[in-house]
């Protein structure tokens, strides 16, 4: 490598053979480097010539860590800051990731994630040097497809904006449906990491005897049914991103197995004692309140604070007033050049209902609807006799049932007020005071009808009910086994 094209790199660590150490090994990776024992000559070198890439341990003799971080970033170009902690300072590091640090690492970690954290962050630091030179009034999220003009919206966006700059793990909270995959592929689209995989894993929908193979993966033989290798989720995640939706439905166990991966960096498939490293930028999910969660012993504490680094609630799109019919546009637009329709627009009688309704299933019940109507309707404008039937009024309050109200996203409540086929009753419902129906033959009776009303055609049902067809097959065999 030519000497003049070698990224800077400035160490600030107070300790002389550390410093060192972490100095030789960026040389021998091919980078030019300086070490500073404080924080006050690391700022005067600073402001003399800003390097690519600070690492710097949060803990300084003379001035913290931190108040170096904001004079960086304060800077026209600013370097990228690997923030070097100690479990004891863990709560220091995360406050330094949300005042725009690129990342974090552990004592003691090895020269390979030292290397690799500095590699990411000069990849960044280019693609950011190159946004600013080619579209100096673009954002990285431009290429993205959201959607919004909404005040809470552009919160988000600033959000995920700074995010989108850094390695720090996000947790993104809302209710169902808003949108947290789409949040969270737009980060990885927006990243230096784009390149690299988007590994997507729902935690919730994975069996917990299985989890950590999928999760870490299982060598030959490590299990009856392991016949070959098999690469687990942070492996495969190498480079890239990966997102665990529903976090909270982790168990433990496989929490504090989590946790030492972020904290290393390196796992072991199951049935190996190889420590392999990989490196993955974390962005997880969930419609919990991961703070309750906590509180209630379900989440552990140390890992709710590694992971939250950088929260971004997500706004229900009852929230998100105008933005209801920017997104019915868009949606509307996508649905009928997939199916080669002729749908323009809305008629406004269907505006209002769209903006009077609270969209319990937001985003997605938007899509569902939208998508009925373009399946089996033809027109220019989307009429009011083509939406759903009960679509749009308290359902609350129905007498009766119809497979168009979108049964899986209405809430509880709602279900158990409904008397649904309350003659076909089964001996524990009879027993039950005021002939209180439950909750799973309710949903059984609701799935059953709505295959009825369509013929049998189990996907169209779904596609009625607002959930997918592998849901209903699912519940099925539940019931089979029941």
């Amino acid at each position: 490598m030519n000497t003049t094209h070698k990224p800077l790199v400035y160490v600030v660590e107070d300790s002389l053979s550390s410093g060192a150490l972490y100095c030789s090994q960026l040389q021998k990776a091919g980078f030019d480097t300086q070490h500073f024992v404080d924080g006050y000559s690391a700022l005067v070198a600073i402001k003399a010539k800003m390097p690519a890439v600070l690492v710097q341990d949060v803990c300084l003799p003379d001035i913290s860590g931190l108040e170096v971080l904001k004079y960086v970033n304060k800077q026209e170009v600013a370097a990228k800051v690997i923030i070097i902690t100690s479990n004891s300072s863990i709560d220091v590091a995360v406050d330094a990731m949300r005042l725009g640090g690129y990342d974090f690492i552990e004592k003691p970690f090895t020269s390979e994630r030292l290397i690799t954290s500095v590699t990411n962050a000069i990849k960044q630091q280019n693609q950011d040097l190159k946004t600013v030179e080619v579209e100096p009034t673009a954002t990285s999220l431009d290429r993205i497809n959201f959607i919004g003009e909404s005040l809470s919206m552009h919160t988000v966006f600033r959000l995920l904006e700074s995010a989108a700059r850094s390695k720090a793990s996000v947790f993104v909270t809302g209710e169902s449906g808003t949108g947290k995959e789409v949040c969270a592929l737009g980060l990885h689209q927006a990243s230096a990491r784009e390149q690299g995989p988007f590994i997507a894993i729902n935690c919730a929908a994975i069996p917990a005897e299985l989890f950590e193979s999928e999760f870490f993966g299982h060598v030959k033989g490590a299990f009856s049914g392991a016949l070959t290798d098999r690469k687990g989720a942070v492996e495969v995640a190498n480079g890239g991103t990966l997102f665990l939706d529903e976090i909270c439905e982790m168990q433990l166990n496989l929490q504090a197995k989590l946790l030492r991966f972020l904290q290393t960096g390196t796992f072991c498939k199951v049935g190996s004692s190889e420590v392999l490293q990989s490196d993955v930028r974390i962005v997880c999910a969930t419609n919990r309140n991961p703070a309750e969660e906590v509180g209630e012993g379900r989440f552990r504490e140390d890992l709710y604070y590694r992971l939250n680094v950088i929260p971004v609630v997500l706004p229900a799109l009852r929230e998100r007033g105008e933005d209801i019919l920017l997104l019915a546009h868009h949606i509307l637009k996508a649905k009928t050049t997939e199916n080669n329709k002729q749908f323009e627009n809305f008629s406004d009688e269907v505006k209002q209902t769209f903006m009077q309704y609270d969209w319990p299933g937001n985003i997605r019940e938007l899509q569902n609807v939208i998508e009925n109507i373009v399946v089996i309707y033809d027109g220019q404008s989307v009429q009011p006799d083509m939406l759903p039937s009960n679509f749009g009024h308290n359902v609350v309050n129905q007498a009766q049932y119809s497979p168009h109200n979108q049964m899986a996203q209405t809430n509880i409540s709602t279900m158990a007020s409904t008397p649904l086929r309350s003659q076909a009753s089964t001996p524990e419902q009879s027993s039950a005071p005021n002939n209180i129906i439950q909750l799973w033959i309710v949903e059984k009776n609701a799935i059953e009808d709505a295959i009825s009303q369509c013929g049998g055609n189990i996907p169209l049902a779904a596609a009625y009910l607002g959930i997918s067809a592998s849901t209903i097959y699912r519940k099925m065999k539940s019931w089979a086994e029941n």
